[in-house]
């Protein structure tokens, strides 16, 4: 399939399903853009969960991504709305795995940027109970630190403040752990990988992996 192509055909039932789900829980979260790259039978889904708003913010810029098969090989790589997506995923039939591309695109500076996909070293374990209550303490810390109809700069800096920090004896950010709970990607007795590329980090479960760029220091 070219890079024009209007559709791509999901392997089966279950991972339109499962596309289905990764877009509303990422629009939950953002309802922004979703990249969507195809390479042969393998579609990489990316969404934006954070990124720094402007210079000097501890914000790091992460990354949730979910890999499905495909039943024909196809080629692509384009940013897309998120509800056009899940527009066309909710016309879909129950048996039907024909995507519809958007025509529309959108612009992100996240959509730019992406690690390499090999050259990654491990660096440890993290339980996803651990994560998952590292989500929580922080949700309910960014509620307690932003008043009643804060201005821009209060809810930034808050979130700044918790998700840019790191989980406690790791380098990992706790937004990190956010965006792997938000996203779907954590169950209590599951384990997390933790791996390293350069300046990228990332998580990985059985379920989608979470890609993480530190912010830069001024």
């Amino acid at each position: 399939m070219r890079e024009d192509s209007k559709q791509l055909q999901l392997a089966d039932e279950q991972v339109t399903a499962d596309l289905r789900t990764f877009v509303s829980l990422a629009r939950a979260i953002d309802d922004g853009g979703v990249r969507l790259q195809a390479s042969g039978t393998v579609l990489a889904a990316y969404v934006c969960v954070m990124q720094p708003k402007g210079l000097g913010e501890s914000t790091p810029t992460i990354l949730g991504l979910r890999t499905m098969n495909l039943a024909a090989p196809a080629e692509l790589d384009t940013t897309v709305p998120l509800s056009a997506v899940s527009d066309r995923l909710a016309r879909m039939r129950d048996a039907e795995t024909a995507l519809q591309i958007p025509p529309m695109t959108v612009s992100h500076s996240w959509s730019g940027i992406s690690p390499d996909r090999s050259g990654w070293s491990r660096q440890g374990t993290l339980s996803g109970e651990h994560l998952m209550d590292t989500a929580k303490a922080g949700v309910r810390e960014v509620a307690e630190i932003v008043p009643a109809n804060p201005g821009t700069l209060i809810v930034n800096n808050a979130r700044n403040a918790v998700w840019g920090r790191p989980i406690e004896g790791t380098q990992v950010p706790a937004g990190a752990a956010f965006a792997a709970y938000g996203l779907g990607f954590l169950t209590p007795e599951g384990q997390v990988a933790v791996y390293g590329h350069h300046r990228w980090m990332r998580l990985s479960s059985e379920r989608g992996h979470v890609l993480i760029r530190p912010a830069v220091s001024l």
